[in-house]
């Protein structure tokens, strides 16, 4: 019983079987093999885009890096939320890789900009001109940080305040899949449809081994995204073991079917913690993470008994008032079972 992170949770077999096919001879390196053409034809098609470019990375945190440095100028501010995955964990890679650009945080409830606080943050950018940062881009996590998701509507009207400053809009879809699962609709009309120029197909957290997909809707950003690549040490020379991952990701919607049971058992969680007493949720459990405010003694009980997950933020103590409530983060994976949550609900008492 593992809540800490879907990062921890295992490789799907189907996976596995793909890297072990792609794993027969010798194949062209780089990118240039052939499966690599076969994985961008299907990205194309399940974006609706035809001339979109797809490029694989390895880590989340390069593509996102990579996406804004194509976005973004270093003189530039990528306006974001305070609890971005860029702010909070990626350890300055956005800076480095723009060469310098600001990240400004942004607040909202459960993780979601707030249009009002955005529109009225570019209104008043660059003020005194060369002396200050410019308007740069703005990235927005879906699904958040919170486990809380941005549908079509929001994505647009956040999309439509940045083009009336010419700045574009990254998403940040390390939980790209369980967003989808949540909302329904299609990857188009969550990303190019609702004005998003570069999103990253996530992977990692849902079943790949690691591989994430950048999908640049705007073709002139290509080139420069390839350089980007790399320069900075992302261009794997084996390409075809990201290539078979994203395949197998790919086929028969497996994507979608790892998000909607992590997303599935995430809701199933969050009513068994419902008939806890004295316990409450703290966000809208959207994706496959639920936030519960619990006394700090059941927590106490919890981990006593070998239950692993953390506690939110990072610096809550396990130690302290017994009665205090605080705040945990319980991550659902494609592997999690009923049977695992009904064991960690026994063991807060």
């Amino acid at each position: 019983m593992n809540f800490a992170s879907d990062n921890a949770a295992p490789t799907a077999a189907e996976v596995i079987d793909a890297i072990n096919l792609a794993n027969n001879g010798y194949q062209p390196s780089y990118g240039a093999e052939e499966l690599a053409l076969s994985v961008r034809n299907q990205l194309r098609e399940l974006f609706e885009a035809p001339h979109a470019q797809t490029l694989l990375v390895a880590t989340g945190t390069a593509a996102n890096a990579l996406c804004l440095a194509c976005i973004c100028p270093p003189w530039g501010a990528i306006y974001c939320h305070q609890q971005a995955h860029v702010e909070e964990d990626e350890c300055g890679a956005p800076e480095f890789y723009t060469g310098g650009a600001k990240l400004v945080k942004l607040n909202g409830a459960h993780g979601r900009i707030i249009p009002s606080e955005l529109k009225t943050i570019l209104q008043e950018a660059a003020g005194v001109g060369v002396h200050n940062v410019q308007r740069g881009a703005v990235s927005l996590t879906n699904a958040t940080e919170l486990g809380t998701v941005y549908d079509c509507k929001s994505v647009a009207t956040l999309s439509k305040l940045a083009a009336e400053y010419n700045i574009l809009v990254h998403m940040d879809g390390a939980r790209f899949a369980n967003a989808i699962a949540h909302l329904n609709c299609s990857p188009a009309e969550l990303t190019w449809k609702s004005g998003i120029s570069a999103v990253v197909f996530g992977g990692t957290k849902n079943g790949l081994l690691g591989v994430e997909a950048v999908i640049l809707f705007d073709e002139e950003l290509c080139w420069e995204f390839e350089l980007h690549r790399k320069r900075g040490g992302h261009l794997v020379s084996k390409h075809r073991y990201l290539s078979a991952q994203m395949d197998a990701y790919l086929k028969n919607d497996l994507w979608l079917k790892l998000a909607q049971t992590a997303n599935n058992r995430a809701h199933y969680l969050s009513a068994q913690i419902k008939t806890i007493p004295e316990t409450e949720i703290a966000h809208p459990v959207e994706a496959n993470m639920v936030f519960p405010l619990l006394p700090r003694k059941l927590h106490q009980n919890a981990f006593s008994k070998g239950a692993n997950y953390y506690l939110w933020p990072h610096h809550a103590q396990l130690k302290g008032d017994p009665e205090e409530k605080i705040k945990a983060r319980l991550v659902c994976d494609w592997t999690t079972t009923e049977t695992d949550i009904d064991k960690l609900i026994e063991q807060y008492s």
